[in-house]
């Protein structure tokens, strides 16, 4: 009797019965036909990236997956203000943003679900492949699957800490125990050095390729003093290098890697390839624009008048400066047809001052106006005419100047002088170079540059920043700079409790 290959996506438990996935069964095929090539081994890998999907927007929970959560909602550039009735939805954006989460929090529960939906997934079609007949073919799959399992791993532990550490379905204790983040970090160190060999050097901005391998290992040796104690910028320094000797180079313009089609840019180096009808999840432009901006794009839905500018973040930036123009919406907006947007309310011109009087306003101490207008939009991602509720834009996860930051970092950490690394950034955006850049200098542009890009949070962690006060912000402490284990899982596995 043949046996049956069921291509599914999540269907597994992580710890708990709450954390089930849906269950999609793509295909069934006889087990001795398949696979017959390289295409149809490729195919087996799609469920794996496919879990990417909902790291931006989670389709199953308005407060958003990851990038929105960790990276964009509890650092010190975009806040989701309370607009009088808008946007309170139980205080949990101005708890993410004052660091007030607790382990029962949706956004919690939600950005575990993330990591863990990838690394499941991947697990299983990595034990689907190693029942396969063995070949080159299978076995540059398999290592691409682990390098995949990695990156999810890194973001496991970069939110979370310790975890439990899992390369397999089969034989997974029913309530596994932690590993400590330092164990985790070697085995995922390991893991990708071993899968760098037999991974393509080609640019392809949605797979791992042996270029995304080595801005993996880039990003966990940066961090390597947060992550297990012992800091490793010369390590960090060689798998920089790496990445910018690839085919990647500086866009002329600071937009050009957030078109709609930037799926050919020059700078990124992986991606999530959203897509408006066919790969949904990127909701950013309703998250941000007001009411009203549907005349400005001549967009088919109203979008939701949240997300704004945090007011110090908008001072970054200098007159002259093309991000601050072109990053940010503020000022009078006009509709497609050259005339003035009128707010919907007020009926007065949608003018909209970049500064945000407080996180929450009500009607009690602020104007209509205050409440609705107030805040600069977050423009940074083309908004493309016609705009419906989801973009087509793809949403960088590794991308050049990044790199280029960060090996200006590294060098300035080792003693040396890293300018050549951050002012060609700086002579792109029009403002003046630098001579002999100050570590607090290069934060401050990796948060000009950078923002909206999901590195922030990370960022203030290894600056040693991110329990200072800022807007709307008292200090926080050092505990909250992992998140707390879902109280859900630790509920059903006791292993669990940090």
């Amino acid at each position: 009797m043949k046996r049956i290959i069921l291509i599914t996506i999540g269907f597994v438990f992580v710890f708990s019965s709450c954390s089930k996935l849906d269950e999609e069964v793509f295909d069934k095929i006889p087990g001795d036909k398949y696979p017959e090539n390289e295409a149809q081994v490729a195919s087996l890998a799609v469920n794996a990236y496919k879990q990417l999907q909902n790291f931006a927007d989670d389709g199953n929970d308005d407060q958003g997956g990851w990038w929105f959560l960790a990276q964009i909602m509890t650092g010190d550039l975009v806040c989701g203000p309370t607009r009088g009735a808008d946007w309170y939805d139980g205080g949990k954006w101005v708890n993410m943003h004052r660091h007030e989460w607790t382990n029962d929090d949706e956004g919690v529960n939600r950005m575990w679900t993330n990591f863990w939906s990838g690394i499941t997934t991947c697990n299983s079609t990595l034990d689907l492949l190693r029942e396969l007949e063995a070949n080159e073919t299978t076995l540059i799959k398999i290592k691409e699957l682990e390098a995949l399992r990695s990156f999810y791993y890194y973001l496991l532990i970069d939110n979370y800490g310790d975890a439990p550490y899992l390369t397999t379905t089969k034989g997974v204790p029913a309530q596994p125990f932690k590993e400590s983040r330092e164990a985790i970090f070697d085995s995922l160190v390991n893991t990708i050095t071993s899968a760098l060999p037999y991974l393509k050097a080609i640019d392809n901005k949605y797979m791992m390729t042996k270029y995304t391998g080595y801005a993996l290992l880039a990003k966990l040796y940066l961090n390597a003093e947060v992550y297990k104690g012992e800091a490793e910028w010369a390590k960090a320094e060689m798998y920089i290098d790496s990445v910018l000797n690839g085919p990647y180079n500086l866009a002329s313009n600071v937009l050009d890697p957030f078109i709609t089609n930037n799926e050919n840019s020059s700078e990124i180096i992986f991606s999530i390839p959203y897509d408006e009808d066919n790969f949904q999840g990127f909701r950013l432009h309703m998250r941000t624009l007001h009411y009203q901006h549907n005349l400005k794009y001549d967009m088919p839905v109203g979008p939701w008048n949240g997300f704004a500018i945090v007011p110090s973040h908008f001072d970054r930036y200098e007159d002259g400066d093309a991000r601050k123009e072109g990053y940010n919406i503020y000022g009078l907006q006009y509709a497609s047809n050259g005339s003035v947007i009128l707010d919907g309310t007020t009926h007065e011109p949608l003018d909209i001052d970049p500064y945000l009087p407080a996180l929450s306003m009500s009607a009690g101490t602020h104007t209509a106006t205050e409440i609705r207008t107030t805040g600069a939009r977050i423009g940074k991602y083309e908004i493309a005419m016609g705009a419906k509720e989801n973009l087509s834009n793809d949403l960088p996860l590794f991308r050049l100047t990044d790199f280029w930051l960060m090996k200006a970092e590294v060098v300035i950490r080792q003693g040396g002088n890293g300018d050549e690394w951050i002012n060609d950034i700086r002579q792109r955006a029009g403002v003046d170079t630098w001579g002999g850049a100050t570590l607090e200098q290069l934060l401050d542009e990796r948060a000009r540059e950078l923002y909206c890009e999901g590195h922030r949070r990370q960022d203030l962690i290894r600056f040693g920043k991110y329990g200072e006060a800022w807007w709307e912000k008292s200090f926080s402490s050092p505990d909250r700079e992992v998140f707390p284990i879902p109280k859900r899982e630790s509920d059903a596995n006791p292993n669990l409790l940090q």
